[in-house]
């Protein structure tokens, strides 16, 4: 069976429960292919392959029949598609012949070997025999629609007449179609012998038209709700005892926040051949931000992976994080193979997707083979976190690995409000658009309520590459001033999109730059054993100046050109050898991830000659440490910092910045941030000292200029810097993302809008059904 359907107001349109059923027996049934067959042409109906909750088409049928494609490949059908194009004699023939008529229109929709317009009726109708005229000379046919709109078409094109010459070519009798539709110009699929179903709340003279054909159902039910009645009126399925039975495809759970992130807020490891925890290796990010939100009483569940290779016994899937600290928090753990983390973290995140973020995109190495892994990975997180969320809940979803998780979420449990903040860096469209898979990824985003970015320039990216995918109503806008830099950074901007609006769906999204945990810092700088290695640290550096960097072991972070900056630095002004020291502390990567190797050797290289030329008997300029170290010796070694270098070539953020300035405003100190223009910080943290880490000369004078700032202005600048830093902690970013979340599902429910299956276009006006309003 083929179903061959109308989109607007037809399979877009119906019921919340009748379009789950229809679309889950679409996508499950051996047998059903799918037709689309509308007005539209087939740039604007791409937009809504991105839409998961969407089954895939075999078919599409566009431009009220002149353009016929693939579903999948969206190649041309042939030679079906070459039959009709040697009937067009081109647009420019078109446009040129119907010039010579007063008021006829031109519409501005998407479209292909057809050309649509638009006349006031008054004026159209003393003029139709002259259109029709011209168009015969064209060798053309018109197609006019509510006594306002018309078709200029290739002959005998229009919906039926392409259905049937597809069903000659696929070799198929009609008896095995089903059509579909709920306006007049549905009408020539029914007139070429097709058994359909007209809709409820068809147009009344639709209704008409087919009152007297035996093979069309009028049913009671409108869009989806119709298309099942017909399916069983018809007795279409025979051999299958019933349709599928609507419902939630998961259980509510009790979690009224669930957490979904890709590492659990704790490390596990094996030893003796038991599973031991571990604190996180890492000496900044996330998880402690996370973690610290549930520090104060909130509850709920955090969804991640723990690897099963079947070697411990029975596989624990809910475990208590931390009974004394977080009493109210419940780790979920995913079970994932340790080849499937390996595929999709290691390999295919950091090998994909990470560099095309970060705007490195000719890294970017994309494998299908991945791509599926990714997906099933994506999968179990979201059933995952479906099966934990209390009714109407929060699920707030973490970062780039965790892309595909919404629209499946969505799919399961369309009561949810699903937030998703996005850590690292987003890059615009002419980077991200490199993806294979950009559409699938957008369409899942886009089934959130709303979306979280560090900063504005970040949400204008994503307002970007969505602009550039579909149709994109921009609902509301703010001004990034004064809470961000505008013009005084490379990630600056002016004003923000707050709200679009998209098939009818609204999203919400905002700048939330993650704050950092103070409480933390001061509890930790308290403890006897900090206090003790701070003294020594600064015994060992003194009376020289400790230039401090500390980072990921990651092409991105600029880490080759920052010792290369300090040896153009030392041989610019020799006085200050032996009188500051850089220490480097790179945090390595996985094992596993072996992209990073030649990295680490390409540091430890560019270290040993930086030594090897400017050492003395006393003094070694770099010292340069290739492993983590605990928190507390961070946090040291922040209290200690003369200089914080921090320059990343691409940054989403850069929680070490602020954990820094937190640290010195603390303890009172007067250290001086120098830190990269693209780091995401940078358009928050105003005090720092911006610089350029593309340009070597702007490198190295901004390390310089920090060396002699006067100790007043170093003071004045990081007084301003804990201000900032001060008030927006990490508490005020969870407090301030949660009521953005809340606030967004709040505006759209007092402002309705159908959801993206339930097909009222974005513009309503003149180009809203396909041809100019009238030929889905």
């Amino acid at each position: 069976m083929i179903l061959a359907t109308d989109l607007d107001g037809t399979f877009l349109a119906g019921d919340s429960e009748a379009r789950q059923r229809l679309y889950r027996l679409v996508d499950e049934h051996p047998q059903i292919r799918l037709a689309w067959i509308t007005g539209r042409g087939l740039e604007a109906v791409i937009p809504l392959l991105s839409d998961p909750a969407l089954p895939r088409p075999d078919y599409l049928i566009c431009d009220v029949g002149a353009t016929v494609v693939d579903g999948r490949s969206l190649q041309p059908l042939q030679p079906l598609q070459s039959a009709i194009d040697a009937r067009w004699p081109g647009e420019r023939a078109v446009a040129d012949a119907m010039r010579e008529f007063d008021g006829l229109q031109r519409q501005d929709v998407p479209q292909e070997r057809r050309c649509s317009y638009f006349c006031e009726p008054a004026a159209l109708a003393p003029q139709r025999a002259g259109i029709e005229r011209a168009a015969r000379e064209l060798g053309c046919s018109v197609l006019y629609s509510a006594d306002r709109y018309l078709d200029i078409l290739p002959p005998r094109t229009d919906k039926g007449r392409t259905l049937a010459a597809l069903a000659a070519q696929l070799r198929l009798p009609h008896d095995c179609f089903l059509v579909a539709g709920d306006t007049l110009n549905d009408l020539s699929m029914y007139e070429a012998g097709f058994r359909g179903v007209c809709v409820g709340e068809s147009e009344p003279a639709l209704l008409a038209a087919t009152r007297t054909l035996d093979h069309v159902l009028h049913a009671e039910a409108p869009g989806c709700g119709g298309i099942l009645e017909a399916i069983e009126h018809f007795d279409l399925l025979a051999g299958d005892t019933s349709l599928p039975a609507p419902g939630p495809a998961a259980r509510p759970g009790e979690a009224g926040l669930v957490m979904v992130y890709h590492r659990l807020p704790y490390e596990e490891a094996i030893e003796g051949g038991v599973m031991v925890r571990r604190r996180p290796r890492s000496p900044n990010g996330i998880i402690p931000s996370l973690l610290s939100f549930f520090g104060k009483g909130q509850s709920g569940s955090w969804v991640a992976w723990s690897i099963d290779d079947g070697e411990q016994g029975g596989f624990e899937t809910h475990t208590a994080v931390d009974a004394e600290q977080y009493p109210q928090l419940t780790a979920v753990r995913v079970p994932l193979s340790k080849f499937e983390v390996d595929a999709f973290y290691k390999r295919f995140s950091k090998e994909a997707f990470w560099p095309m973020l970060h705007t490195f995109w000719e890294r970017a190495r994309f494998r299908e083979e991945d791509w599926k892994i990714f997906l099933r990975v994506n999968r179990r997180f979201a059933e995952a976190a479906a099966a934990e969320a209390a009714p109407g809940a929060t699920v707030w979803l973490h970062d780039y690995n965790l892309w595909m998780v919404p629209g499946r979420l969505r799919e399961l449990r369309p009561d949810l409000k699903i937030a998703f903040f996005h850590h690292t860096y987003f890059p615009s469209a002419d980077i991200f658009n490199v993806v294979p898979w950009r559409r699938e990824i957008l369409g899942s985003l886009l089934s959130c309520d709303y979306i979280g970015f560090h900063i504005p320039r970040q949400v204008e990216n994503f307002v970007d590459v969505v602009r550039g995918a579909m149709p994109t109503e921009v609902l509301a806008r703010e001004s990034c001033a004064p809470r961000f830099l505008t013009y005084g950074c490379a990630v600056g901007l002016d004003t923000m999109t707050t709200r679009l609006r998209i098939h009818g769906r609204e999203i919400g999204l905002g700048a939330h730059p993650v704050g950092t945990d103070l409480g933390r810092i001061r509890s930790v700088l308290a403890q006897p054993g900090v206090r003790t290695g701070l003294e020594k640290l600064r015994r060992e550096i003194s009376p020289r100046k400790l230039v401090l960097s500390i980072e990921r072991l990651d092409y991105t972070k600029g880490t080759l050109e920052k010792l290369e900056a300090f040896d153009r630095l030392l041989e610019a002004q020799p006085q200050l050898q032996g009188k500051v020291t850089l220490v480097v502390i790179c945090v390595p990567a996985a094992k596993e991830m072996t992209i990073y190797l030649q990295l680490q050797t390409q540091i430890e290289q560019a270290v040993g000659r930086l030594n090897g030329r400017h050492s003395r008997l006393d003094w070694t300029p770099v010292r340069f440490f290739a492993r983590p170290l605990p928190f507390e010796e961070v946090v040291a070694h922040y209290a200690a910092a003369d200089v914080m270098w921090i320059t990343p070539l691409r940054d989403g953020l850069n929680l070490v910045a602020k954990e820094f300035v937190a640290t010195q405003g603390i303890e009172g100190g007067h250290g001086v941030l120098v830190l990269s223009e693209f780091a995401g910080a940078a358009a928050e943290l105003k005090g720092a000292l911006l610089t350029n880490p593309h340009d070597p000369a702007d490198l190295t004078a901004a390390l310089a200029q920090a060396l002699a700032m006067h100790p007043d202005e170093a003071e004045g600048r990081l007084r301003q810097l804990y201000g900032i830093v001060e008030e927006h902690d990490v508490d005020r970013w969870g407090r301030d993302f949660l009521a953005a979340v809340a606030g967004s599902v709040g505006h759209q429910k007092t402002h309705t809008t159908p959801s993206v299956a339930n097909a009222t276009p974005i513009a309503p006006t003149r180009s809203a059904r396909g041809s100019a309003g009238s030929t889905d």
